[in-house]
């Protein structure tokens, strides 16, 4: 049996229902490490509110979708980068300057790449959405 790469899973929904015009969506399984990275697309403003709902399995996710987003994914393989390495990774996976956000696991948690540059350290690429 393959592993199931909830990250990239949850992502996919994601763009599979902004694409469509939907309002909100639900992914299933849910994870730590994917609740991590909704916080993340939260706070940039990429999505609404979102909620982990018990089912007795793994949980899942209600995520308010609001348009915003264009492309969303995961990274694979999960890149290290160093703490002034950021640029080269923006021009590969974001589409311009000052727009969208790369999504980093750091030392001090689950960070966009603006945070993980104003601290000054490094980190593993996990994901992209702009």
């Amino acid at each position: 049996m393959t592993p199931v790469d909830t990250l990239a899973n949850g992502l996919t929904t994601i763009m599979n229902n902004e694409m469509r015009n939907k309002r909100e969506c639900i992914i299933s399984p849910a994870s730590k490490l994917l609740g991590r990275v909704l916080r993340v697309a939260q706070l940039n403003g990429y999505i609404g509110e979102f909620e982990f709902i018990e089912d007795g399995r793994s949980g899942k996710f209600k995520i308010q979708l609001l348009g915003r987003i264009n492309k969303c994914g995961a990274i694979k393989p999960r890149f290290p980068v160093g703490a002034n390495e950021f640029e080269t990774w923006e021009k590969r996976f974001l589409p311009s300057k000052d727009i969208g956000v790369l999504v980093i696991s750091s030392s001090m948690g689950v960070l966009s790449h603006r945070e993980v540059k104003k601290e000054s350290i490094g980190g593993r690429l996990l994901a992209f959405i702009y």
